[in-house]
């Protein structure tokens, strides 16, 4: 995150600051954000707890597995940021803002959700909890909700969105949803 955010600050300043900010206007978003900061909280509380009682154990292979599905899916995350520079942590509709339809958003229709996911899903597994997975799963839950909230607001606000919806069918698993 530090290099990503380095990175950022210089190349990107204007989109770190969208990234940042966190002052979300649509109440149905306010409720997914702080219930995806309440997961994330009970996920890292709960595989600390898992480590230091040892309720669980998970084998090596997956433990480097889940590091390579987070690798993968940070450096994903990253050209996310790359590919859509309206990219913001709120749902809105910006300021003479297009519709990004080239790279992973002519595949998907969110990606930065999808890229989330596996993120999410991955960390317990790196952190050796399968307790702690438990915790994270129901962040798909609050993805969903979150990605059926912003696609009212964009097909409501963003001119090309319906059309792009036609185009990109999928919205975070290609040939499932």
């Amino acid at each position: 995150m530090l290099v990503l955010g380095t990175v950022l600050l210089f190349k990107a300043p204007g989109l770190l600051e969208k990234r940042l900010n966190a002052k979300e206007g649509e109440k149905t978003q306010r409720g997914v954000v702080a219930a995806s900061g309440l997961l994330f909280v009970a996920g890292f509380v709960v595989a600390g707890l898992d480590f230091r009682f040892g309720w669980s154990a998970v084998p090596l292979w997956v433990v480097i597995a889940a590091s390579a599905v987070l690798l993968i899916a940070y450096g994903l995350y990253a050209e996310v940021m790359r590919e859509n520079a309206y990219l913001s942590r709120t749902v809105e509709v910006q300021k003479n803002q297009k519709v990004v339809d080239s790279g992973l958003y002519g595949i998907l229709r969110h990606p930065m959700y999808a890229v989330t996911l596996w993120l999410f899903l991955a960390i317990p597994l790196v952190l050796g909890s399968w307790w702690s997975l438990l915790c994270f799963l129901p962040y798909v839950a609050v993805i969903v909700v979150r990605i059926r909230n912003e696609e009212r607001v964009l097909s409501a606000g963003l001119e090309g969105y319906e059309a792009y919806k036609k185009r990109v069918r999928y919205r975070i698993l290609p040939f499932i949803w």
